[in-house]
């Protein structure tokens, strides 16, 4: 069976992306899936390259039993768009900047990742980075709402 391939995408790479790959990674890993998908998290932009994820993601994480600190971040590359069958945008601006830099090929694969979580009726995944703590907890509380869609639908293709 091929593997699935998933790529959370916001802007930096530091705080909701990071966090969705390790929440959702933690799905998988409850639901005895972590083999059938292969996740990975990258920034539209390159500052933070490199860098591990923002501390305040780390501590909200961590408060769940999730560590990301390992992780490093990094750009989406050309190849990102052949690689992965899903590419999650966190917000409407990341969604736009991937479709603009995607083949016409890729771009059916590029959406919104809170499209797996419609029972929310929010469509975006607000940045945290310049709000105080409480935002990242809400940012999981989200991406939680989400991975277990996510998860659903992955599920559902691979039986299809």
């Amino acid at each position: 069976m091929t593997q699935y391939r998933v790529l959370f995408v916001c802007l930096g790479n530091i705080c909701r992306s990071p966090s969705a790959e390790g929440v959702f990674r933690e799905t998988l890993a409850n639901a005895g899936q972590e083999e059938a998908v292969f996740i990975e998290s990258a920034g539209t932009g390159n500052w933070h390259v490199g860098k591990a994820p923002d501390a305040r993601a780390q501590k909200a994480a961590l408060g769940r039993g999730i560590d990301i600190s390992a992780q490093r971040a990094r750009q989406v590359r050309a190849r990102d768009f052949e690689d992965f069958d899903l590419i999650l945008a966190m917000d409407h601006d990341n969604l736009h900047d991937l479709r603009q830099a995607a083949p016409a090929s890729a771009r059916e694969r590029i959406q919104l990742f809170l499209d797996f979580a419609p029972e929310l009726g929010v469509s975006e995944v607000p940045d945290p980075y310049y709000g105080g703590s409480r935002g990242f907890d809400d940012v999981l509380d989200l991406i939680e709402a989400a991975s277990a869609g996510l998860l659903d639908h992955i599920v559902q293709t691979s039986s299809d």
